[in-house]
């Protein structure tokens, strides 16, 4: 692995280890647009989404439901203050998905639910910079740049400090509050000012679509066997068309076998992984199951073909939900090897629902069963083959030579 390669892995699984599995989850993407509390007996939901799509009229509303219209209805026309309904209705979603008592169903915010789109759409409208706050310098650091983005263009690095955008100074400012400055700023075009190396720079960059990268491939060469290696660090939107590049390259270059380390992906789209498994199954292969309410479906993969080679996967503690989906579908369809520790154990099934005013929540609607109809949640996650735990050496310093697992796999794959 190149210097530039090894570097981008080393601030890609940075980066993704400061999720919380939680927060990234397998989805079903579904615009709700619901006519309620209008006094009437019936609400009209229509979901639009990339999954399905379906319109319908919903019941008569249960007593319950009626008797709390009815008292919302009562406040409004009887509260002595003007009132915000808009208020009125976050606070109440937000205490009914709060009840559910489920870590995976949650309300959002704005800041909330922007960070969470863009980290799962896997491109957004910026400058294609990672930042943190450093509490000892008291500023605000470029920890990564992404390629060939306005940043990169522009000259910014790493380590760069930001002291100003625009005349704006930084001093004072946590890094979601610059985020939120230059993601929500209508401005096509900022002035950062930054420290390096003891000089003050003025630099001018423009706000353009920004691709964040999500796959990083590599060749092996190992007891004479060309062994390909992608690493996905979650699973967004455009991951699966970034992943099938990868395949196709690596492919092309003749390799025997493939690892694909998903170490610290705490899952994404469950749309990406799916066209993923289909990469490497054919129609007559079961990719994974849903139930839900007591009822299985079982989802076929719409591949084509069928891969021959071995395959490993490198996991760990952090590697969740749509990794864990990735794993057990190769696992019982083409007997992949699992390599490292026990997963996360994530096997539940989120939906975005996006309110007509823009406000969002998720929860949780499915559980998600392998191809042999296992359900691995909770403390159950998926054992590996082959048990390797990390060395600390490679935790202090990150690079393959010190890496015990991908070396392991390294040797099994070629054995």
């Amino acid at each position: 692995m190149d210097k530039e390669t090894q570097r981008q892995f080393e601030l890609i699984t940075r980066r993704n280890r400061d999720f919380k599995v939680q927060e990234v989850v397998i989805l079903v993407v579904i615009t709700c647009v619901v006519s309620f509390f209008s006094g009437s007996a019936y609400s009209k939901i229509k979901y639009i989404g990339t999954d399905y799509q379906d319109e319908r009229e919903e019941v008569v509303m249960s007593n319950d439901l009626k008797e709390f219209v009815k008292n919302y209805q009562h406040i409004i026309d009887n509260y002595y203050e003007e009132i915000d309904e808009g208020k009125l209705l976050d606070a109440a979603l937000s205490a009914v998905v709060e009840e559910l008592g489920d870590p995976y169903s949650t309300y959002m915010n704005e800041s909330d639910y922007t960070n969470f789109n863009i980290t799962l759409e896997g491109n957004y409208s910026g400058l294609g910079i990672a930042i943190y706050k450093d509490n000892e310098l008291g500023a605000i650091v470029v920890s990564s740049i992404f390629k060939d983005s306005p940043a990169d263009k522009a000259g910014l690095k790493p380590n760069d400090i930001i002291l100003a955008i625009d005349d704006t100074s930084t001093k004072d400012m946590e890094a979601d509050d610059v985020s939120e400055m230059i993601l929500n700023g209508e401005a096509d075009e900022y002035t950062l000012t930054v420290r390096r190396e003891n000089k003050e720079l003025k630099l001018k960059i423009s706000k353009e679509n920004v691709e964040i990268p999500s796959i990083i491939s590599e060749i092996y060469e190992k007891n004479g066997k060309q062994v390909g290696y992608i690493y996905i660090s979650i699973f967004a939107n455009n991951t699966y068309s970034q992943f099938k590049l990868a395949l196709e390259e690596l492919e092309k270059q003749g390799i025997d076998s493939l690892i694909i380390d998903v170490r610290s992906n705490t899952g994404g789209h469950l749309t990406a992984v799916y066209k993923m498994i289909s990469l490497f199954v054919d129609s007559k292969h079961i990719a994974y199951q849903l139930e839900q309410n007591g009822k299985v479906e079982k989802v076929y993969s719409t591949g084509t073909e069928n891969k021959t080679y071995p395959i490993v996967f490198l996991a760990d503690g952090y590697s969740a939900s749509a990794s864990e989906v990735f794993i057990t579908s190769l696992k019982d369809n083409l007997n992949a090897k699992l390599i490292g520790t026990k997963t996360y154990g994530k096997g539940t099934v989120q939906e975005m629902i996006t309110l007509s005013n823009g406000d969002q929540y998720k929860i949780t609607t499915k559980k998600w069963l392998t191809p042999k109809g296992n359900w691995i949640n909770d403390t159950k996650g998926i054992i590996p083959d082959i048990e390797v735990e990390q060395s600390l050496e490679y935790i202090k310093n990150p690079i393959t030579e010190k890496d015990a697992q991908l070396n392991r796999a390294l040797e099994e794959i070629t054995k």
